[in-house]
């Protein structure tokens, strides 16, 4: 009797080895969970951002290649030099449409009405007669001879060559005629028609024809603004820094300071720009859509980043390092520059490195101040008219034509390298002063 009694009731500590192993068992069941929530959480973010690039990179492929047709060409001088003299003056006046012209009509003699023959011209893109007169300005004695030019294709055109869907549309409802797609269908089983490298993308300017539109003045934009913005930011941001952490004294003067920058380091960006379009633009005169005012706007907007990050890495500066440089004799400024502010350097480039990174993809101070206008020329300097990537990339989202669209996508790869570019760079000088301290 006794025995089946022992059998049947447990000991309070074997009850609370049980409960103490189902505890256990649910901390195990509950760090399982949350090791795969973090890595689906890991793996729904990467898979995100590859979809990202690959749209991004699927859609921006056709901005860097373009279309254009074989043609023979009777370089007229009576058309191409109208002055006679070879002069560059002259040879920039010529009248290359009606060369052009003749040219796309000898591979189709067929076409024979004027209208017609109007809408065979069109297949051809401004940037031919450019092209074509920029070759003969730069080989004056071809003038005379006959050669094969390849004439670059409008953008409608090399859509349909791309896609080849306009087809499935009717007649009314799309730019390219039953005609002229016959036209190119035609030049196309010839072998007239070629692909290559769109290489005019990455060196030329903006540009209302999307077959002509280029980022190289985007780019030059960008780095000067980005030019102005660290040579303002970084030695006033540093300095600023440097004196409120170590030497201003603590009062309430220096605490209102230090309070006002951390709410400056969370202002929106626009109201940056509104100080820029009331001080710089309408108060001081300085150039509308430049550079140098693009730069100033982003200087006073990063600088709040900078000050606090150079602040956070010159107080983990371990307290052993400024004792040693002042039992040696060293002064207080001496203690500072020579062995506080080395340490804290690659921290002050890492805060530097961020705020840059913001300046280069903001777009509303920078629209505030007119650097939203259509440049076509290049940059040559801070005071020239310009614009920046971003900026560039919401002109061209906003355009009508659909051949901005891969325009649009490939700007976006452009500013992506320049920031990688830019941070990789920033990273090795990082790297650099860490290896001398």
């Amino acid at each position: 009797m006794s025995e089946s009694s022992d059998s049947g009731s447990a000991s309070p500590e074997a009850y609370e080895a049980e409960a103490a192993d189902r505890r256990l068992r649910r901390r195990y069941t509950v760090e399982r969970v949350f090791r795969a929530a973090g890595l689906l959480a890991i793996a729904f973010a990467l898979s995100s951002l590859f979809a990202l690039l690959g749209s991004i990179l699927y859609e921006s492929g056709a901005a860097f290649t373009e279309y254009s047709v074989r043609l023979d060409l009777d370089l007229d001088a009576a058309d191409l030099d109208p002055f006679g003299d070879r002069s560059p003056e002259s040879l920039a006046s010529g009248n290359a449409s009606a060369v052009l012209r003749r040219g796309l009509a000898g591979e189709l003699p067929d076409v024979t009405d004027r209208s017609e023959k109007r809408a065979l011209a069109e297949l051809l893109s401004v940037g031919a007669q450019y092209d074509l007169l920029d070759f003969v300005e730069a080989h004056p004695d071809a003038l005379g001879s006959r050669l094969e030019f390849r004439a670059l294709l409008s953008d409608e055109v090399d859509l349909e060559l791309r896609s080849s869907r306009a087809s499935e549309v009717a007649e009314m409802d799309r730019k390219l005629s039953d005609a002229q797609l016959a036209w190119i269908a035609l030049l196309d089983e010839r072998g007239r028609i070629e692909k290559h490298w769109n290489l005019r993308f990455l060196a030329s300017g903006d540009s209302r024809d999307p077959e002509l539109a280029g980022v190289q003045g985007a780019i030059r934009g960008s780095f000067l603004t980005l030019l102005v913005t660290l040579l303002l930011s970084f030695p006033v941001g540093v300095a600023a820094a440097i004196y409120l952490e170590e030497f201003a004294p603590r009062n309430r003067l220096t605490d209102l300071i230090e309070v006002n920058i951390n709410n400056l380091a969370a202002v929106p960006s626009i109201v940056f720009g509104l100080l820029g379009l009331a001080v710089f633009l309408n108060l001081f005169g300085l150039p509308r859509s430049a550079p140098l005012v693009g730069g100033m706007v982003l200087g006073l907007m990063t600088l709040p980043t900078v000050i606090i990050a150079a602040r956070a890495a010159l107080s983990a500066v371990p307290p052993s390092i400024r004792e040693a440089a002042l039992g040696v004799g060293a002064s207080p400024t001496q203690a500072v520059l020579h062995h506080i502010v080395p340490v804290a350097l690659p921290g002050i480039l890492t805060g530097t490195i961020i705020g840059m990174a913001r300046a280069l993809g903001e777009t509303a101070p920078l629209l505030m101040i007119g650097m939203v206008a259509f440049i076509v020329d290049l940059p040559a300097g801070p005071r020239d008219p310009s614009t920046v990537l971003p900026v560039q990339i919401y002109l061209w989202a906003e355009a009508p034509e659909r051949a901005f669209a891969s325009r649009t996508a490939a700007a976006i790869l452009v500013l992506l390298g320049f920031l990688v570019t830019m941070n990789s760079f920033a990273v090795w000088v990082r790297r650099r002063f860490e290896s001398r301290v």
